[in-house]
């Protein structure tokens, strides 16, 4: 699939517990890709130092090598370890006061939207494999929808073909 490889949909510190699949957020396909433009981009946006704006996947064992600081400190992420699990897919209390209380409207709208399906497809096909096709779907799911190129969690226009996308994926913040 255009870009995104097999690998990635395997990788399970690519899984983010809250279904905010890190293979589709661009502060990990800057550093993938090695785009110091778009990751400083994305420094600026967040408020954090360029140095700083690195990641290869919010569920890395501890210590992690290198982990977003907000990231480090998000609750959702400690819950999931605390309870034993890899995934809010997996847990009874879903959506909890955590899932509902996240800050960010858009990443609030794309949990509610994915973990449904992640537990869907574990139930289809087994955890180890539903998970996989639950990340790729992911990746599908950010592909413009006029170019086909692909996006990152949150774009709101497509680099390519510079079409507005936001309120086709997931809404603007």
């Amino acid at each position: 699939m255009n870009g995104w490889g097999e690998e990635e949909f395997r990788n399970r510190n690519l899984m983010a517990p809250c279904g905010l699949y890190c293979g589709t957020c661009g502060i990990y396909i800057a550093n993938r890709d090695k785009n110091e433009k778009f990751r400083a981009a994305l420094a600026k946006l967040y408020g954090s130092k360029e140095e700083e704006t690195t990641c290869i996947g919010c569920m890395q064992p501890d210590p992690p090598e290198r982990l977003y600081a907000f990231c480090a400190t998000c609750g959702i992420r400690s819950c999931i370890r605390e309870k034993g699990y890899y995934s809010c897919h997996q847990c009874a209390e879903w959506p909890c006061s955590l899932i509902k209380g996240f800050p960010l409207a858009t990443g609030r709208r794309v949990m509610e939207r994915a973990i449904p399906s992640w537990r869907e497809k574990a139930a289809d096909l087994g955890d180890d494999e539903g998970s996989i096709a639950w990340a790729r779907s992911e990746c599908e799911r950010y592909h413009c929808p006029h170019c086909g190129e692909p996006l990152f969690r949150g774009a709101q226009r497509c680099r390519a073909c510079k079409e507005f996308v936001a309120d086709e994926l997931d809404g603007s913040i």
